[in-house]
């Protein structure tokens, strides 16, 4: 009886502990998840240039986040898709590629060999990430002029079109 009681309470425990670090345990633990239809949360992350950049910035355009890594191979298929949205909508959409957890140097070294002009944020620790959960890369977010996100896209475009169809949810 007793050594059943241990087990149970063994099993208990590992799915409680990592369910408290996963969701927080504070009484005013806010949502970690950006959620459609709600303004999407501001955040500030360093350029490739180290310098700050954040939501708000672009506070009344339409803007378009893609958060994406060096070794994930969907975000590199759907690049020259990304890339020919940013050059047709060049001056009307913003548009940022959050890399998560990729070192400068490396994220550098993979712009050179590829072409890809978004506004690169550096999300070292992750935080943004979080912030907005996302489950994987590439995770994307389309967001209107009034700062609400109205679309959220798991996984690779599978074409340019695929994203037409979701910027006409934000851009006029």
């Amino acid at each position: 009886m007793i050594k059943i009681r241990n087990k149970l309470l063994v099993i208990t425990l590992a799915l409680v502990i990592p369910a408290l670090l996963i969701t927080g345990c504070t009484r005013n633990s806010q949502p970690q998840s950006a959620t459609v239809g709600q303004p999407a949360p501001d955040f500030t992350l360093p350029n490739l240039n180290g310098e700050a950049v954040s939501l708000s910035d672009f506070a009344g355009r339409p803007v378009f986040i893609n958060f994406w890594r060096i070794n994930c191979n969907p975000c590199r298929e759907e690049i020259p898709f990304l890339q020919a949205v940013a050059e047709e909508t060049q001056g009307e959409l913003v548009m940022l590629g959050i890399n998560v957890g990729d070192d400068t140097s490396s994220i550098e070294q993979f712009l050179e060999n590829n072409s890809f002009s978004l506004l690169i944020l550096l999300d070292s620790d992750i935080t943004v990430a979080r912030k907005y959960g996302i489950p994987g890369t590439p995770t994307t977010f389309f967001i209107d002029e009034e700062g609400i996100i109205k679309a959220k896209v798991i996984g690779p475009f599978p074409s340019k079109s695929a994203i037409d169809s979701r910027l006409s949810e934000i851009m006029p």
